[in-house]
């Protein structure tokens, strides 16, 4: 992408910083919510114009999230990757400025110490790898990748059995990791240190986590794909299309937002376009995502 679509946060003594690599994509809201249309984005002017078009078209950013606490820097996810062959054209054959943005925001791939993926959805495990002379080789090689047990070990049965699931980003981002040796398989409730931690949030995928960060009485979370867009605040409990176990996932959003709703954390969406990060109020009978 480019330097100037970095931004940063800092919670109490904990540096986050987001590094984009798809900005601001434009697409239909029924990708996300079955049956819906335009006319309802439209009602809902809060959504413009960070998250939704005048013309009704939700907006989706692909990003990364990079954090330092106790002078530990974390990876929290790696998008898509370079080079990759992938379902949709979008997302094949990338070349993006994302490891030199990475750089500028403070945070060289050589200082990475753990790449946490919140999940193994092939748009957050692609910077797992690089591509060099033709193998695919850790991009962090110094780092320790972090892979929820239950998550893994999900991926691998729909792999053996042939399951409902396009493999592609399994074989150039995943299986390099695990050959390498570089993988811990962690718990849903993980500490990755005494003011960063991980949280269940499972629907999205079997084992998905989101991240908790509090520091010095402030206090954030990211939220990985527990929701996707901020319009999903309206109405947290309705099934979207991109969930594996959709009434889990709706029961997942729900608990959610009615844990962080009107309490003032800081709600970082891991698609979320600029400013990416707000505040959940309620909202009439739902709620909505108020942004700095």
């Amino acid at each position: 992408m480019a330097a100037e679509h970095i931004r940063h946060w800092r919670i109490g003594e904990v540096e986050i910083a987001r590094i984009v690599e798809v900005n601001a994509f434009e697409d239909n809201i029924s990708m996300l919510l079955k049956d819906e249309t335009a006319e309802y984005v439209r009602r809902h002017a809060w959504l413009r114009p960070h998250f939704a078009t005048p013309e009704g078209q939700m907006k989706i950013s692909f990003q990364a999230f990079v954090l330092r606490s106790r002078g530990k820097s974390v990876m929290i996810d790696t998008c898509i990757g370079a080079d990759r062959k992938r379902e949709y054209d979008v997302f094949c054959n990338l070349q993006t400025t994302f490891l030199a943005d990475l750089a500028a925001a403070g945070f060289p791939a050589e200082s990475i110490d753990a790449v946490l993926c919140t999940h193994l959805h092939f748009d957050h495990v692609g910077w797992n790898t690089r591509l060099v002379d033709g193998r695919w080789v850790p991009t962090f090689p110094q780092a320790r990748y972090l892979f929820g047990k239950a998550e893994f070990e999900h991926w691998a049965h729909l792999r053996a059995t042939g399951g409902y699931h396009h493999f592609g980003h399994l074989v150039d981002a995943v299986d390099p990791i695990v050959a390498a040796g570089l993988v811990d398989y962690i718990t849903p409730d993980y500490p990755l240190t005494d003011e960063v931690s991980l949280f269940p949030t499972p629907g999205h995928t079997p084992g998905h986590v989101s991240v908790l960060i509090r520091s010095a009485d402030q206090e954030a979370v990211i939220t990985g794909d527990l929701m996707h867009h901020p319009i999903q605040l309206i109405d947290p409990s309705r099934e979207a299309n991109f969930d594996m176990d959709k009434p889990q996932a709706a029961q997942t959003r729900q608990a959610f937002v009615d844990r962080f709703g009107d309490t003032g954390v800081l709600v970082i969406g891991s698609h979320f376009c600029d400013p990416t990060g707000g505040r959940i109020v309620r909202h009439g009978s739902g709620w909505k995502l108020v942004t700095e």
